[in-house]
């Protein structure tokens, strides 16, 4: 009966210190439709604005590094969320990235910061994009162009680890 107590203690310790809030899910790429070149990547339902995303996660250096290249089809996703938990890199560049792609960067805070359409590079030197003014951003969101159409500055992305 003591190891019943304690386990289930245990078990609402743990839910409750949980990290990842109720508007937030997340699964892995084999329970989403994405491509595989996104294997090893996280899978997030994101809110942005009214709208709720699905979009692999890119929260590490190596997967931020890795970000969309070599992707030429999203599958079912969205696009792709990189986000920092400190003081965001300062551009992105497309080299290696096979299709164009929109960005939108969202501040600490959660609010717009900018946008821009990118171009692939298939060689150096590949030019780079970084809001203008070069907020402390610390997301900002891939995907196909005019996909993004609909962000503004009144849009506000919640998302938490």
């Amino acid at each position: 009966m003591r190891s019943l107590v304690m386990a289930v203690a245990v078990a609402v310790v743990a839910s409750a210190c949980s990290s990842t809030p109720a508007a937030l899910s997340t699964t892995s790429t084999t329970g989403a439709a994405s491509p595989s070149a996104l294997d090893g990547f996280e899978v997030a339902s994101v809110p942005v604005g009214d709208r709720v995303l699905q979009l692999a996660i890119a929260d590490s250096p190596s997967l931020r590094e890795q970000g969309l290249m070599g992707v030429t089809d999203l599958g079912g996703l969205d696009g792709m969320l990189f986000y920092w938990r400190h003081e965001a890199f300062s551009s992105f560049w497309m080299k290696d990235t096979l299709i164009p792609l929109d960005i939108v960067w969202f501040n600490e805070d959660g609010t717009f910061a900018g946008r821009a359409s990118m171009e692939p590079c298939p060689a150096e030197p590949c030019p780079s994009y970084s809001p203008e003014g070069d907020p402390d951003f610390r997301f900002a969101i891939e995907a196909l162009p005019g996909t993004l159409d609909w962000i503004d500055s009144d849009t506000v992305i919640m998302y938490a680890d």
